[in-house]
Order: structure tokens, then sequence, then C-alpha cells
């Protein structure tokens, strides 16, 4: 009997090992063809696969190059969070009152970096929810309109909202919004044109988050283009005089063509929001002129309501779903603030390097500049992604993390896109029952994105 059980194992063994080289002859032979193709020539290309229950390597090319992940990176800083905050952990944002000379007329808030404060991803988080809770609090704790001023303290936050590397063409627009100690609607804003009917011709902005205020901050210069042409317009952030650009085209015949772009103060847009609602619910008692200071929370002050965020694994469902650059970088922080007491993108990737280190990993193969991926200064090595992916696979919180994957061609992997750039790495189940973690990078390929994407499906379509 004892013989039978070993001459099974034996030939369960040699199939095993029998398919992984069949499967590793495949992917070679598709990526060879892969790498004459045209596209290529003058391309950077890393495909690293493994083995999820032996870890063993099926493929691997060029596994410990450093490449621009782009958002494949978000993989790297979800993985990081879990481990370090915890699957609940939830931001705090406290709100109170200052009274001077017997009147209550200060709003001081306390912040925590809460990306999702405002966001309509949430039902709990959304512009209204937020409000009504907070003025109810503040109502019943003496709070009764006239000139507004606001405290926000900001011990432990640095000044720098924007990451290092990150481009112009990018900042001003909705995938390109900053973190700071307080982030309100995701700190994006929608901004509506109507083009005019023939290519070349003018196009006016006609709303800001469907109101006339405000529309004076931008500079138009947007032109239409012909119909079908699709979003082409691009909104950049002043340098100095307080006026945002938006430039480039939207197609002709339409009354209302909506694009979305990034406020880099999100404490001045809670501040601007909070006022112009105080104003309704106190029916114009209000100084337009509402005020904010940077500085900490005296004392006397009476905290009288604290807002949490949704859990860590709530956060990183739409982190990696909707690949929310801003999610990543107030995640990254985050680390920071709560194991240093310091919140800045620099020392969260220090920590986040430390703490692979002491997993094994070489830190070099993280040289990371923030935690969205959206920097094209950052290099990783698809060797560090897949050993991270491998050890997510093991630990508790692994179901929330899979199931935050999207997917694509079959597959449950992360994507990433930027110029030139592009990424998938995550986790597949083939038909045989075997299962593989794999990361394919590629850096500046030749021509569209479209055509590489599917290129590259074709390669990892072996693995099924």
């Amino acid at each position: 009997m004892m013989k039978k059980v070993f001459l099974f194992l034996t030939l369960l063994s040699v199939c095993n090992l029998l398919s992984a080289q069949t499967v590793s002859e495949k992917i070679r032979k598709s990526f060879q063809r892969f790498m004459s193709d045209s596209q290529m020539k003058h391309a950077a290309v890393s495909l690293y696969v493994i083995d999820a229950k032996t870890g063993q390597p099926v493929f691997d090319v060029n596994s410990q190059m450093g490449l621009a992940p782009a958002s494949t990176q978000k993989i790297i800083t979800s993985v990081t969070a879990f481990e370090l905050l915890g699957k609940n952990y939830r931001y705090k944002t406290s709100f109170g009152l200052i009274t001077e000379h017997g009147v209550t007329q200060t709003i001081c808030i306390k912040p925590s970096g809460d990306p999702t404060l405002g966001s309509n991803r949430y039902t709990q988080t959304s512009f209204g929810r937020v409000f009504d809770r907070c003025y109810e609090q503040l109502s019943r704790n003496g709070y009764k309109g006239g000139l507004i001023s606001f405290l926000i303290d900001s011990t432990g936050f640095e000044t720098n909202f924007i990451p290092d590397g990150w481009v112009w063409q990018d900042i001003g627009n909705y995938y390109g919004a900053g973190s700071g100690p307080i982030n309100w609607r995701e700190n994006q804003f929608d901004v509506s044109l109507k083009s005019g009917d023939v290519p070349g011709s003018k196009t006016e902005i006609i709303s800001f988050n469907g109101s006339k205020e405000r529309i004076g901050m931008f500079i138009n210069e947007v032109k239409t283009a012909a119909k079908g042409t699709g979003d082409n317009a691009y909104i950049y952030l002043p340098l100095s005089n307080g006026e945002y650009r938006i430039r480039g085209t939207i197609p002709a015949g339409e009354s209302n063509f909506s694009i979305s772009g990034s406020i880099y103060s999100g404490t001045e847009y809670l501040v601007t929001d909070f006022g112009k609602q105080i104003t309704q619910k106190i029916k114009g008692n209000y100084s337009a002129n509402t005020q904010f200071v940077y500085r900490k929370i005296p004392d006397s002050a009476r905290m009288v309501y604290t807002h949490e965020s949704p859990s860590l694994d709530s956060i990183i469902y739409w982190f990696n779903k909707k690949s929310i650059n801003l999610y990543g970088e107030a995640l990254l922080k985050t680390i920071a603030l709560e194991k240093q007491g310091y919140a800045s993108t620099d020392s969260g990737v220090v920590i986040l390097r430390r703490f692979w280190k002491g997993k094994g990993l070489d830190p070099e193969e993280l040289n990371m500049y923030d935690g969205s991926g959206l920097s094209p200064l950052n290099r990783v090595t698809t060797h560090a992604q897949v050993e991270i992916l491998k050890y997510a696979k093991e630990r508790n919180w692994f179901p929330a993390f899979y199931d935050a994957l999207p997917e694509f061609n079959g597959m449950k992997m992360k994507s990433g896109t930027i110029s030139d750039v592009k990424g998938y790495c995550g986790y597949h189940k083939a038909k045989d029952g075997r299962e593989y973690i794999f990361s394919f990078l590629i850096n500046n390929y030749s021509g569209k994105t479209g055509p590489v994407v599917s290129k590259m499906f074709k390669v990892l379509d072996e693995l099924k």
C-alpha cells in the first residue's frame, strides 16, 4: 500500500513538473514573438511568473530590472497599508468650537489626512452627510452663525501636497489630485463646457460644480474638435496668478461637456463649501469672507464631533478598483504619521522600504517617489511586485485585497498606465488548477497603447 502511495505521489510530482515546463515553454515562445514586434524595438520589458503554491519561477526575463510601474505600484502601497495600519483602520477628523469674548465664531478642525472625506463613493462620507452631522453638533454646542473663521490644526503634516516627479499636465486634472491634511470631495471638481458647431471654434465654460460661481478662475483655451473625438482637454494648475488654464479640445455640438480637475488645497475647498452651506442654514447671516488659518488647536477649544472614515479594506477596494491616486498618496503619508508622528511622502517611502527589507526584499528594488505610481521617477522590479503579491496571499486580510483587484482579460490583476508605460500584475488560476502570480512591465514602447495591451494579453493567455 505504501509503495502505491509513493508511486502515486511521484507520478503526480512528475506531472506537475512537466506541466510547469510546458507552461514555461509556451510563455517563452509567446514572449519571443512579443519581443520581435516593432512596438518593442526600443522598449525595456520585464516579465516574472511564479507558481503560487511552490514559489518557484515559471518564467523570468529581467525580473531585477527597475522599471516605471505606473499604477501597478498601488499593490505595493495596498499590501503595506494592510500590514502596517490594519484592515479595520479608520481615519478620524474632529470638529470643535472656540469661544472668545463670550462669542463662538471659530470652528476648529483636527484633520487626519482622510482621503474619503466628502467623497460620494460611500454613503457616510458624502458632502451632505458630513456637513449635516457636523453642523448639528456644532449648533447643539453653541454655534449660532455669524462671521465664520476656521482654525486648522495641521500639526504633523508636511506642507508639500504634490509628490516629486508628478507632471504638470497631470496635477491639474482629477487623477493628479495631491494629498494634504484635509482632503475634501477627493480634491476634485467638475467644469462643464459648451463647444461650437464646427472644428476650430471657441468653447465656453458654463459651470463649476454645477454653479456659475468661480468660473472666473479659469482661462479657457479649449477649442472645438470633430464630433466623436472625445475628451482631449487638460486643466493646468496656476503657477502664480491664481487662474487655471484649460487647453485641448472637446467634440463639436456639446451643450454640457464635463471634465474633472483637481483642487490644490482641500482645506480651502472644505471651508468654502461649509461656508456656503452655513449661509443657507442661517439664511444669509454670514460674511462671505470666510477665513482659515493653520495653527495648533488651543486647550480651551471644545471638540464636539468626530467623523470616521470607512475601514481601510473599503478604502483599498476603491483605491485599486478605480485607481484613485489620491488614496495612495494619503495612505503613504498616513503610514508615516502613524509610525513616526509626521505625515510626509518621503518618510512613508522610507518606512515602506524598511518594512520590506525586513521581509527579505532588497529595498533597492523599491525605488519609489509616491504611493500611487503616477510619478514617472518610480522604479520597481517585477520580482519585488511578485514577492509582495506572494506575501499577501498568506495574510488573513488577503480576501479583501484580492476582491479589490480589477479583472482584465479574465485575470485578477492591477493595471498601470502612464506615458509610454504599461503594466499588469496579479494572480491567475489556470484550467488545470495551477495558480500563478505574475508581473509584466513595459517602458518606452512605440505607438499606441491599445495594440500593446492586446499583445501583452496574448502572452499572459499562456497561463490559462
